[in-house]
């Protein structure tokens, strides 16, 4: 089948990214394989190739033979679906299974008669129904009735040239309950499509995708998670920053802090990376949060993501330092969200920020913290693949992008678990540092790759008035180890901000 300009048609599954995997979906009048163990999505994914096909007029047949009808439809239920005239469910059941409890023999019905008496069910419900697409669920009791390896594939043979000869587009399930290492019918279909799920030490079900296999056209390869919610399944396919550029003029973005400005050598340049690091405690929210408040005065908009800090009192804290963050989101200028690293896989986080970018047009971008990021990643190897292609992703947009993370320790030698320093283009360096028996705090930019900047060390206090920095320290002793200890005299510190008015 193929479409006026000679291209190959497609039939749409309907499911929120998987079309984008399959280049626009699968080839119209060809076969596919969908397999999985249970409960990875394959009914749901099913339904919704179905329900896509009877939106766009089609009819369709779905085949069970390990559901019942009422089954499919209480599921299809379940995400608000309606299982409409277009849709015919026809439940295939071996002789067998149609016989008196008493009269079930072993011996009564022969294999080859069960799979030929129902293959030829099958193709009567096929002939009666004309549908443009079919859903065979599942090849494992197709597997068990042909009983030896030969018997099946010639059957996957043989439905695969009949419903071709018939033009249909057909979706086969495999539930791999039984020889999970056959792949008899990978070589035969035109494409494959495979479930995964993963269950982690500690939080919800982590669910993935990958096509292995899809003759003729060129998809996207590797994994790619997916979730199933109310509403059906979603797929976040796996983000490849070097098929998003845009061209922009690449000015600097300042913090609206002149004594920060300066030390960032006029400020971040658009369409680059800020890592911002330090111990807890030492302000890095905060200072992110000043890129944002200054872009949002700009009129841009903006997106934070906390991983850490609860809402409700990141908003208090932060009022009280003078950015009234409730006051932007109601004004439409920033999307703020907590994010639970328990319950969301990093494709559908990549989604999620690909979407403020694309769709609402944010130019700053503040993820808060990379160690609770972290705590979202399985597999802590892939965590810097990841980063690189949203960083990656984000600079060839023009957004600016602020991380911030932890380092271990207080005082004293601290190092930062994730290593992504070299990642980001800025790197602003939260410190403590000791005088006259005071502890104070203290920041200097280790790293900037796009023009020239200080290679001083300022100190800075947090109050009701913002972010306040003073002039450049010059006196430092172990600056770049331990806990930086400043011997020159008090003249040059930042006066102390009455009681109650540091806020970190």
């Amino acid at each position: 089948m193929r479409n006026e300009n000679g291209s190959e048609a497609k039939a749409r599954t309907g499911v929120p990214g998987l079309d984008e995997i399959l280049a626009g979906g699968l080839t119209a009048g060809h076969v596919f394989l969908l397999e999985g163990n249970p409960g990875t999505g394959k009914t749901t994914i099913a339904l919704r190739f179905l329900l896509e096909g009877a939106a766009a007029g089609e009819q369709c047949l779905y085949v069970t033979l390990s559901e019942n009808e009422q089954e499919l439809r209480n599921g299809a239920a379940s995400h608000g679906w309606i299982l409409g005239e277009k849709i015919e469910v026809f439940e295939l059941v071996p002789p067998e299974s149609l016989l008196d409890a008493d009269q079930q023999q072993s011996l009564l019905y022969s294999s080859d008669l069960e799979l030929g008496e129902a293959i030829t069910s099958l193709f009567q419900a096929f002939e009666r129904v004309k549908p443009s697409r079919v859903v065979l669920d599942s090849l494992s009791e197709i597997r068990l009735l042909a009983q030896s390896s030969l018997r099946y594939r010639r059957q996957i043979l043989a439905l695969k040239h009949y419903f071709a000869r018939h033009g249909a587009t057909v979706l086969l399930l495999d539930d791999r309950t039984t020889e999970t290492s056959d792949k008899t019918a990978h070589s035969i279909v035109q494409g494959v499509i495979m479930l995964e799920e993963m269950a982690p030490t500690f939080g919800a079900e982590r669910r993935r995708l990958r096509v292995s296999k899809y003759r003729g056209t060129a998809f996207r390869g590797g994994y790619h998670d997916f979730s199933i919610k109310t509403g059906g399944v979603a797929v976040f396919p796996r983000l490849v920053a070097a098929e998003h550029r845009t061209s922009f003029v690449r000015d600097q973005r300042k913090s609206d802090i002149a004594e920060l400005d300066a030390l960032l050598g006029g400020g971040v340049e658009q369409g680059s990376s800020t890592l911002i690091v330090g111990p807890a405690g030492a302000g890095k929210s905060t200072f992110a949060l000043q890129f944002v408040a200054a872009a949002c005065r700009r009129g841009e908009k903006a997106a934070v993501f906390v991983f850490d800090e609860e809402l409700g009192l990141l908003f208090d804290r932060t009022k009280l330092i003078g950015f009234d963050l409730e006051g932007l989101r109601d004004a439409g200028l920033l999307h703020i969200e907590q994010l639970d690293a328990a319950e969301m896989s990093p494709g559908e986080f990549a989604h999620r920020v690909r979407h403020r970018v694309d769709q609402a047009q944010a130019k700053t971008i503040v993820i808060d913290s990379l160690n609770g990021y972290r705590a979202a990643m399985p597999e802590e190897n892939a965590l810097i693949l990841h980063i690189h292609e949203l960083l990656q992703y984000l600079n060839r947009q023009g957004a600016n992008s602020f991380l911030t993370i932890a380092q271990r320790g207080m005082a004293g030698q601290v190092e930062t678990p994730v290593a992504v320093t070299y990642l980001a283009d800025t790197v602003i360096q939260l410190r403590y540092f000791e005088t006259l028996g005071r502890v104070r705090r203290a920041v200097s930019i280790v790293k900037k790759r796009m023009g020239s900047h200080e290679d001083t060390i300022r100190e800075f206090l947090i109050t009701q008035g913002g972010v306040r920095l003073g002039d450049p320290l010059r006196k430092f002793e172990g600056a770049l180890g331990g806990v930086p200890a400043f011997a020159g005299d008090a003249q040059p510190l930042l006066s102390e901000p009455l009681a109650g008015d540091d806020y970190s």
